[in-house]
């Protein structure tokens, strides 16, 4: 499993050091939804950590939403063969988001209410750092997202400070494509969890998904260009440290 996490980990580093995401003596959290991606971070941070210049500590927190059939035990023993703490938090948020509220546009709500959920779970284990598996992938549909549902210019920082919280968010995938991860997920046989969530294929995201699939077809390189775009703009948070390295190292 190390070695094929190898190369993987350097791209999380790259994203890291970038972003200045990670200090010495920092209590990291990951958020662990069940899917590919947070999995992963999650055993790239853990493999980070055994050589990383500015140790840190890691946990694992899962945020159950409700819905049925979901199981978590597979993810709660490989944090356990790994030795990182897990913690699984049962929530309404599905009885609240579908059931009661009946939202017609829930992703918004969903999304809120867990977020809010995993800030207060950390902030309860003394945790002020959390890391969640937002990819290159996502950063460019939010992007595309804002653009053309919203006419605006905007996405998701690498490093959020929540002031009302104390929580500050990372995300260190934002260097690694979809393909990869998923590729990479397969052939570590990662325990993942299927979302049932009935909008998970049929939200605005998945619209911009197969928009951006069908431009990619004739402009192969179109992703990397938006993206290279947000960090030349830059977007506020989005420009790189990319003398980081020869810094720390007094060249």
């Amino acid at each position: 499993m190390e070695r094929l996490l190898n190369d993987f980990t350097g791209t999380v580093r790259r994203a890291v050091d970038d972003y200045h995401m990670i200090e010495a003596g920092d209590a990291v959290a990951v958020g662990v939804s069940g899917g590919k991606d947070s999995l992963l971070l999650l055993l790239a941070l853990d493999h980070l950590r055994s050589f990383y210049p500015r140790p840190f500590t890691l946990e694992a927190i899962t945020i159950e939403l409700g819905f049925e059939g979901m199981d978590f035990s597979p993810i709660a023993e490989l944090c356990a063969a790994r030795g990182i703490p897990y913690t699984r938090l049962k929530t309404d948020i599905k009885e609240i988001v579908f059931d009661v509220r009946q939202e017609e546009n829930p992703c918004s709500l969903c999304a809120k209410m867990r977020r809010g959920a995993l800030n207060d779970a950390i902030r309860a284990r003394g945790i002020s750092k959390l890391a969640l598996g937002h990819h290159f992938d996502d950063a460019v549909e939010t992007f595309m997202l804002s653009l053309l549902f919203e006419g605006r210019l905007s996405c998701f920082r690498p490093v959020t400070y929540l002031d009302r919280s104390g929580v500050t968010q990372i995300r260190p995938l934002i260097y690694a494509g979809e393909k990869k991860i998923a590729s990479l997920a397969e052939q570590l046989r990662l325990p993942v969890v299927e979302n049932p969530c009935p909008m998970d294929k049929s939200s605005k995201r998945a619209e911009i998904k197969a928009l951006l699939a069908a431009m990619g077809a004739e402009y192969p390189d179109l992703k990397s260009k938006v993206f290279g775009a947000m960090q030349r703009l830059p977007l506020p948070g989005w420009e790189p440290d990319v003398n980081y390295h020869d810094k720390k190292n007094g060249k």
